[in-house]
Protein backbone atom coordinates (compact mmCIF):
# COMPACT_ATOMS: atom_id res chain seq x y z
CA UNK A 1 0.00 0.00 0.00
CA UNK A 2 3.10 2.40 0.62
CA UNK A 3 4.39 1.56 -2.48
CA UNK A 4 1.11 2.77 -4.46
CA UNK A 5 0.74 5.70 -2.21
CA UNK A 6 4.28 6.96 -3.21
CA UNK A 7 3.44 6.33 -6.74
CA UNK A 8 -0.01 8.34 -6.56
CA UNK A 9 1.92 11.26 -4.92
CA UNK A 10 4.90 11.61 -7.15
CA UNK A 11 2.89 11.11 -10.32
CA UNK A 12 -0.01 13.40 -9.16
CA UNK A 13 3.41 15.93 -8.60
CA UNK A 14 4.20 15.24 -12.04
CA UNK A 15 0.86 15.75 -13.29
CA UNK A 16 0.19 18.87 -11.57
CA UNK A 17 3.22 20.42 -13.01
CA UNK A 18 2.45 19.61 -16.58
CA UNK A 19 -0.72 21.50 -16.22
CA UNK A 20 -3.46 19.18 -15.52
CA UNK A 21 -2.82 15.54 -15.25
CA UNK A 22 -5.27 14.02 -12.20
CA UNK A 23 -5.73 10.60 -10.94
CA UNK A 24 -8.82 9.33 -9.46
CA UNK A 25 -8.01 8.33 -6.03
CA UNK A 26 -8.44 5.04 -4.68
CA UNK A 27 -12.62 4.49 -3.16
CA UNK A 28 -13.46 7.79 -5.21
CA UNK A 29 -15.19 6.03 -8.19
CA UNK A 30 -15.73 9.60 -9.80
CA UNK A 31 -13.33 12.04 -10.75
CA UNK A 32 -14.34 15.46 -11.60
CA UNK A 33 -13.73 18.19 -14.86
CA UNK A 34 -14.30 21.23 -15.89
CA UNK A 35 -15.45 22.57 -19.04
CA UNK A 36 -14.00 26.23 -19.08
CA UNK A 37 -12.49 28.44 -21.67
CA UNK A 38 -12.70 26.13 -24.26
CA UNK A 39 -10.57 23.57 -22.37
CA UNK A 40 -11.04 21.03 -20.10
CA UNK A 41 -9.66 20.64 -16.52
CA UNK A 42 -7.96 19.08 -15.86
CA UNK A 43 -6.76 17.92 -19.68
CA UNK A 44 -5.92 14.24 -18.73
CA UNK A 45 -7.18 11.83 -16.43
CA UNK A 46 -5.96 8.27 -15.14
CA UNK A 47 -8.79 6.14 -13.29
CA UNK A 48 -9.90 2.54 -12.88
CA UNK A 49 -12.17 0.38 -15.08
CA UNK A 50 -15.58 1.30 -13.76
CA UNK A 51 -14.90 4.25 -12.23
CA UNK A 52 -16.73 7.22 -13.66
CA UNK A 53 -15.79 10.69 -14.75
CA UNK A 54 -19.10 13.95 -14.14
CA UNK A 55 -18.02 16.27 -16.91
CA UNK A 56 -19.47 20.24 -15.67
CA UNK A 57 -20.17 23.01 -18.15
CA UNK A 58 -18.79 25.92 -16.01
CA UNK A 59 -18.66 28.14 -19.11
CA UNK A 60 -21.52 30.90 -18.10
CA UNK A 61 -22.36 31.21 -21.45
CA UNK A 62 -21.30 28.98 -23.80
CA UNK A 63 -22.56 25.51 -24.88
CA UNK A 64 -20.28 22.50 -24.54
CA UNK A 65 -20.63 18.89 -26.30
CA UNK A 66 -18.88 15.48 -24.80
CA UNK A 67 -18.76 12.55 -27.02
CA UNK A 68 -16.22 9.90 -26.96
CA UNK A 69 -16.08 7.77 -30.23
CA UNK A 70 -13.98 4.89 -30.41
CA UNK A 71 -14.37 0.94 -31.52
CA UNK A 72 -14.51 -0.30 -27.88
CA UNK A 73 -16.12 2.35 -26.44
CA UNK A 74 -18.47 5.69 -27.52
CA UNK A 75 -20.67 7.69 -25.57
CA UNK A 76 -22.31 11.00 -26.16
CA UNK A 77 -23.93 13.66 -23.95
CA UNK A 78 -25.68 16.24 -26.59
CA UNK A 79 -25.28 19.70 -25.88
CA UNK A 80 -24.76 20.91 -22.55
CA UNK A 81 -26.12 24.43 -20.93
CA UNK A 82 -23.60 26.56 -18.68
CA UNK A 83 -24.04 24.24 -15.47
CA UNK A 84 -24.87 21.19 -16.68
CA UNK A 85 -23.22 18.00 -15.74
CA UNK A 86 -22.56 14.55 -17.37
CA UNK A 87 -21.63 11.41 -15.97
CA UNK A 88 -19.60 9.12 -18.58
CA UNK A 89 -18.51 5.47 -16.64
CA UNK A 90 -15.74 3.75 -18.05
CA UNK A 91 -16.48 0.22 -18.45
CA UNK A 92 -13.48 -0.48 -20.91
CA UNK A 93 -9.90 0.01 -20.44
CA UNK A 94 -7.96 2.08 -22.60
CA UNK A 95 -7.06 5.16 -23.84
CA UNK A 96 -9.78 7.60 -24.62
CA UNK A 97 -10.17 11.03 -26.27
CA UNK A 98 -12.75 13.13 -25.07
CA UNK A 99 -13.75 15.73 -27.27
CA UNK A 100 -16.25 18.75 -27.31
CA UNK A 101 -18.57 18.55 -30.57
CA UNK A 102 -18.74 22.25 -30.48
CA UNK A 103 -15.28 23.26 -29.80
CA UNK A 104 -12.98 21.27 -31.33
CA UNK A 105 -9.66 22.22 -30.24
CA UNK A 106 -10.86 20.77 -26.67
CA UNK A 107 -9.98 17.46 -25.44
CA UNK A 108 -10.07 15.37 -22.49
CA UNK A 109 -7.58 12.22 -22.28
CA UNK A 110 -8.82 9.52 -20.19
CA UNK A 111 -6.61 6.20 -19.38
CA UNK A 112 -8.48 3.79 -17.90
CA UNK A 113 -6.72 1.04 -16.27
CA UNK A 114 -7.71 -2.96 -15.48
CA UNK A 115 -9.56 -5.79 -17.19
Amino acid sequence: MRRISLFCLAFGAVGAATGGLALAAIGAPTLHVSQKGRAFQPNAVILQRGASVEIVNDDGDLLHHVYIDSPNFSFDSGDLKPGSKTLVAFTEGGTFAVLCGIHPKMKLTVRVEGR
